[in-house]
């Protein structure tokens, strides 16, 4: 037989190995990570270039009433409901959360998950920070903003945190659950709360839509690479395994 066409064999040989060895829900996650650090690299890119300031202000025009820039679609009401949705992705709420669920897992004695959940939750604070500092957008001055911000615009703090947070969460309660329904509506939950966070920043104008895009996805790949690692100690027996969806 040619060397090359054993060599292609041995090849694929090893990877139906690799992929034997390896649960779908892994490998799933795994490419899921790889795409979202593409496509932030890439949106990182079109950013860095102008290339999503047309986009960026038609849409952020689009939530605006045309005869008056400086108000929201919308009744008052509205305005202040999504003011309310902007409040979850706060730090401060967002520490709150995190430590109630901390305080649970103490309360059932897994000390192991409840440092995994504070370092995950807190890694993707520091990393947010990082990122804008980094990138040092300005924040749109298109409209006046309908909340206070302090930090640089690129990504979105609350959109990035809110997913590493309620994504990471979500997928902690769903394992308590026995019933897929159940644990499906956990997850939908915490994605719409990730969304409605994101969406929010855009209606108040304060953020540019594709702070709270790179944002979103920056935020679902740290959830991701949380449950990989969790999955890691999980199979070396460093964390319980009911505690890991």
């Amino acid at each position: 037989m040619d060397r090359t066409v054993r060599d292609r064999q041995q090849w694929w040989r090893r990877i139906m190995a690799w992929l034997g060895q390896h649960e779908l829900a892994v490998l799933v996650m795994l490419a899921l990570a790889a795409g979202g650090i593409w496509a932030f690299a890439i949106l990182t890119e079109e950013v860095i270039e102008g290339e999503t300031h047309a986009i960026d202000q038609m849409v952020l025009l689009a939530m605006r009433n045309p005869a008056d820039s400086s108000d929201p679609l919308g009744p008052a009401w509205l305005e202040e409901t999504v003011r309310d949705f902007t409040a979850l992705g706060s730090t401060g709420v967002l520490i709150f959360i995190t430590l109630s669920v901390a305080g649970f897992l103490v309360q059932r004695r897994e000390y192991r998950m409840t440092w995994l959940v504070l370092m995950a939750v807190g890694g993707g604070m520091l990393l947010t920070t990082l990122l804008k500092q980094g990138f040092d957008r300005p924040r749109p001055d298109l409209v006046p903003h309908g909340s206070f911000v302090t930090a640089a615009s690129f990504p979105s703090g609350h959109a990035m945190v809110s997913a590493a947070t309620y994504l990471t969460l979500g997928a902690l309660l769903a394992r308590t659950q026995s019933r897929r329904r159940l644990k499906a509506y956990l997850l939908l939950l915490a994605t719409l709360l990730t969304l409605a966070v994101g969406a929010s920043r855009v209606y108040l104008g304060v953020h540019w839509p594709t702070d709270v895009l790179a944002g979103w996805v920056a935020g679902a790949v740290w959830a991701i690479i949380s449950w990989l690692v969790a999955r890691w100690l999980q199979q070396r027996g460093v964390i319980q395994e009911k505690a890991i969806p």
